[in-house]
Formats: structure tokens, sequence, C-alpha cells
């Protein structure tokens, strides 16, 4: 049963990164395009009729002041395949102008609804998600190779580097993590650029995610290092780095892989929050967390609910990831099974 969930964790995963790699096809329209008459426009669904083949309605503003929009039914678009739109780069170095889907000038073709600046929130979350899922990835790469470094280190020369490295990592344990995040935040300055802010957030996560993994991987270290193959590789001369890179740290691969998959979700929490707190990615730039942050309105909240659709794709993509960890951990825990 777990390792079925694991499958779909793992489809799931797909297609979301599939997703927000081909972002720029699969969005009707540019993450920051403004529709000035259609600010927290509702969900347009796309409907289907013979003659017509697929169209959608169109939305009549009917209270400027509380966004409220009247469903006209004889007004209709015909949506378009495969047809031009705005100008985008595939795998940031092809241009093109296609489109999956578009529709007839005039209508509007919000799948998800608009935001309070009348942008699309389909092509935000599809932009959005190459921050939010992409930081989990580079930051766990990041740290947990300095973990990996660190523990490595730590529990094959022992002694004198063992207590000062393993005190280290004490001391950033001992701070909460998500404290320690916005310290460390509130030192780099706010005019930073999108892309310095996502460089700058890659860097805080991943400083505080590496002193859990070096502590075990110290562990395992000390236990590895008495095998009669470590013995062996120092018996033909070779170095403490060699021997730790092409013998000790390859037997911690079972257990590493499971934990930097089971710590993705955090990273993609943290960069949530502080983007949710104006901390993170900036406006107009979109990240799941900022996207997030106009749920803060209680009117907002309970007038416009598509505007929680970021908070569902964050809790998609984490728990998609945690049942891949746990059937990654099944798999290849030989006490399981």
């Amino acid at each position: 049963m777990k390792h079925r969930l694991g499958r779909v964790g793992f489809t799931v995963l797909l297609v979301l990164y599939t997703a927000v790699l081909f972002a720029g096809f699969l969005s009707p329209y540019h993450p920051a395009e403004h529709h000035r008459r259609a600010a927290y426009h509702p969900p347009t669904p796309i409907k289907f009729s013979l003659a017509q083949g697929f169209y959608v309605n169109g939305y009549e503003l009917t209270d400027v002041a509380f966004k409220r929009y009247k469903l006209l039914q004889q007004q209709r678009y015909k949506v378009k395949f495969l047809a031009k739109g705005f100008s985008y780069r595939i795998f940031g170095v092809i241009p093109a102008e296609r489109h999956f889907i578009q529709t007839a000038q005039g209508g509007h073709l919000f799948l998800f609804g608009s935001d309070h600046f009348g942008r699309d929130v389909f092509a935000r979350i599809l932009y959005g998600g190459r921050v939010s899922l992409s930081i989990g990835l580079i930051g766990v790469a990041i740290s947990f190779s300095l973990g990996l470094f660190v523990g490595g280190i730590s529990g094959y020369f022992g002694g004198r580097v063992d207590d000062i490295l393993m005190r280290l990592c004490e001391v950033i344990m001992s701070v909460p993590g998500f404290y320690l995040l916005l310290a460390l935040r509130a030192v780099i300055p706010l005019q930073l650029s999108s892309t310095q802010t996502y460089l700058a957030l890659v860097g805080l996560l991943s400083f505080i995610g590496w002193p859990g993994l070096a502590r075990v991987i110290r562990g395992q270290v000390l236990s590895i290092r008495e095998r009669d193959f470590v013995a062996a590789a120092k018996a033909i001369g070779a170095s403490p780095v060699r021997i730790i890179v092409r013998h000790i740290i390859p037997n911690t691969f079972s257990y590493t892989i499971v934990a930097a998959t089971l710590s993705i979700p955090g990273y993609i929490l943290g960069e949530s929050g502080l983007s949710f707190l104006g901390l993170g990615i900036q406006e107009p730039d979109a990240s799941w967390g900022n996207m997030l942050s106009a749920a803060m309105s209680i009117h907002a909240l309970s007038s416009f609910f598509w505007i929680l659709v970021p908070g569902l794709f964050i809790f998609i993509a984490i728990m998609s990831f945690n049942l891949l960890g746990d059937a990654i951990r099944d798999v290849t825990d030989p006490r399981i099974n």
C-alpha cells in the first residue's frame, strides 16, 4: 500500500515539475499581465457545444467596490489551442509564442480566477512553482553536500576535530529554525532583485539545514570507519579524503536519499513562509508563498476562495514528497518487510 502511495506521490511530483518547466507554453497569460476590469475575476470553466466547440462565457463586472460579476450565458468566446500569445523561452533558451490554450479577443480565460490586480492565478501558479519547487531541490543539494562533508570529516578523524564541528552543529541547531531564518534574512537588504533574493533564500535555507544531517552522518561514519574495506584502503596508501569520498560516504547513501526526500518539504515551507511575510520573493514576481499572502485579508478570503489555490499546491507538493520519501525508506530499510 505504501509503495502504491509512493508511486502516486512520484507521479504527482512529475506532473508538477513538468508543468512548471513548460509554464510559458501552458499559461494563457503572462504572469505579470494586468486586466484592469477583471480584478478578483471568478474562475472561468471551459465548456463545450457541438455547434461552437470549446468556449468560455463572458462576465460583466456589476459591483466595482466588492468585485461582483454576472455570468453572461449568451456571450461566448471560442477557446483556441496552440495559438500565438506572449513571447517566452523554452528551457530559457528557445524563443516561442505558441500556447497550449488561448481565448478569443474580448474573453477571459482564468482557470483559477484572477487576483486583486487582475492577474491570472493559473499562470502565476505555474511560474511561482518554478521558485517554490526548485528551491527545495537546490537547497537540499547544497545543505546535504555540506552535511555529508562535515559529518564525514568529523566521524573519520574524531578527537578535537570532531568536538569542534559537533559543537558548531549544536549551536546552530539550538536556535529554532524559522526564527534563525528571520534573523538571517534581516541582515540581507530588502532591495535585492528577485534573482538575488532567490539565491539568498537558497543560501539561508541551506545554512540551517545541514547540522542535523552532519550529526547523523558522523554517527554512521564512526561505525563504517572500523570496517575491513576501510582498513584495506588505508593499507594500500589511500589518502583520508579519498577514503571518505570513495569508500565511506557512499555507504551512507541509503539513509541520505531518504532524508533528502523527506527534507525538501521543509525547504518549500521555509521559502513559502518568508515570501508570505514579505521577506522572500517580491512582487511582481510570483512564488506560492507571496501569492498566498493575499489570503491574510478576511474579506478576500471569504469572498474570493480561489486565492487559496497556492496553499493547495503547497499542500499537494509537500504530501507528495512525504509519500515518496516514506516509500523509498520502506524499500531501502532492510528491517521493513
